[in-house]
């Protein structure tokens, strides 16, 4: 492990190369905008990354003929470039990024990622995100490390010895953090009907916002709940310290909290720091159709922009608008399908933020489908849970009508008529 200056360390960095950028609260800020200081002197450099927070100067139009962005989850750093062209977005599972790197079929130049000093035997730690990183590392001709000692330390897969980092990067800085927004009555309602449907000794798949926090906050009641999932934040931890998630039930690590990352307040990184209650898994592990369905009751629960009325669900996009990404919920989805008592769960509230309604009787003109028809189960609102799984389309239909906003239920009736029939629906997109 060399020790340089940021600025020396990017000067490697040769024009057609590939970065990888370590993901959400990990983004190596320093080295980022070092990098970006010699945007003049490189040409056709591409950076790929899961979400991160931050800035990402590399998207910005002056920077245009240095960088390119291939974004592999879209967050809000990069999403007015991928929307405006400037950057491009890859469709594919959170599950599979690994195998892109690992294989070769993306093959990474140098990774840029952020770690923790040094333990007595030389390993370095990449604290809250192991995630597609782990695979980045393993795949890059050189490593090129923020070493921080604000990063927790973190049990799991993400070790990395000293030796593996060509050049080292001192820096002191905290980790971004993402604070719990207030939860709304809609969130509370739905959190409850989701609460209903998790029963003792699940184990729970969710995301981060108020909707998870919603549902988890409706467990203080439960028993003997087990966590694997592809992230969790703040939300979790109080149901860890009252005793209600153990993890005894678990196949997989049982007694275990299974992570691929986490992001959250400084109170999250102080708990995972040395925590041997956590493992860091690599995204192939934690989000593996044939490992999670090992667990018991293995209850997911994902987030949607609109769900048509055949039980299509749309994620990632508004429209054509590429909005965030893929992710890991076909993963989740079709790994609590195939789990003993499993129950995959798509929440959303039940119309946007100015009216409109979220179950629509199609889905808007070049919108995405995240998750197919066939491996929908539940769909919950604040009006309820309707459980299509074995329901054809009429019965579907009816299900998810009765759970839309009482504003929308007789347009939705109409489309759900029209679709039925085999013709578009004269109303019933969102607007």
């Amino acid at each position: 492990m060399n020790w340089t200056s940021a600025t020396e360390a990017v000067a490697h960095i040769q024009s057609g190369s590939r970065v990888f950028v370590h993901s959400v609260a990990m983004a190596p800020q320093t080295v980022l905008h070092a990098l970006c200081s010699r945007a003049d002197g490189l040409e056709d450099v591409e950076l790929i990354h899961i979400h991160t927070e931050g800035k990402a100067e590399y998207v910005e139009p002056a920077m245009s003929s240095s960088f390119h962005h291939t974004a592999c989850f879209v967050g809000s750093n990069v999403r007015a470039a991928v929307q405006e062209g400037r950057a491009d977005y890859l469709p594919v599972f959170l599950s599979e990024i690994p195998l892109l790197f690992r294989s070769g079929r993306k093959p990474v130049d140098v990774a840029l990622i952020s770690v923790s000093p040094p333990d007595a035997q030389g390993f370095c730690s990449l604290g809250p995100s192991v995630d597609v990183t782990l695979a980045a590392i393993e795949a890059a001709e050189f490593v090129i490390a923020e070493v921080n000692p604000r990063v927790p330390r973190t049990f799991g897969d993400g070790n990395i010895h000293k030796d593996r980092i060509a050049f080292a990067v001192e820096v002191d800085r905290p980790l971004p953090e993402a604070h719990r927004k207030p939860i709304g009555a809609t969130e509370r309602a739905i959190g409850r009907h989701i609460a209903g449907l998790i029963e003792d000794g699940a184990t729970l798949q969710m995301g981060i916002g108020t909707i998870p926090d919603a549902v988890l906050a409706e467990l203080h009641g439960h028993r003997r709940l087990g966590i694997h999932t592809e992230m969790f934040s703040d939300g979790l931890l109080d149901l860890i310290e009252s005793g209600v998630v153990t993890g005894e039930e678990k196949a997989v690590l049982a007694g275990k909290v299974v992570t691929t990352f986490a992001m959250g307040s400084q109170r999250l990184y102080d708990h995972i720091d040395g925590n041997p209650l956590y493992r860091f898994k690599d995204a192939a592990f934690t989000n593996d159709t044939a490992v999670i369905r090992q667990n018991p009751k293995v209850t997911a629960i994902n987030s949607a922009i609109e769900v048509d009325l055949t039980g299509q669900v749309c994620a990632d996009s508004i429209g054509p608008m590429q909005y965030s990404g893929v992710g890991g919920q076909m993963d989740f989805i079709r790994g609590a399908a195939l789990s003993e008592g499993g129950k995959p769960i798509i929440a959303l509230a039940s119309t946007t933020r100015h009216g409109a309604s979220k179950l629509v009787g199609a889905l808007r003109p070049g919108a995405a489908v995240t998750t197919t028809r066939a491996h929908v189960h539940y769909v919950v609102t604040e009006y309820g849970a309707a459980d299509l799984f074995g329901k054809n389309l009429k019965e579907r239909a009816k299900a998810l009508v009765d759970i839309a906003h009482p504003d929308h239920r007789e347009e939705l009736d109409r489309a759900a008529y029209d679709v039925l029939h085999g013709h578009l629906p004269k109303s019933g997109f969102n607007s």
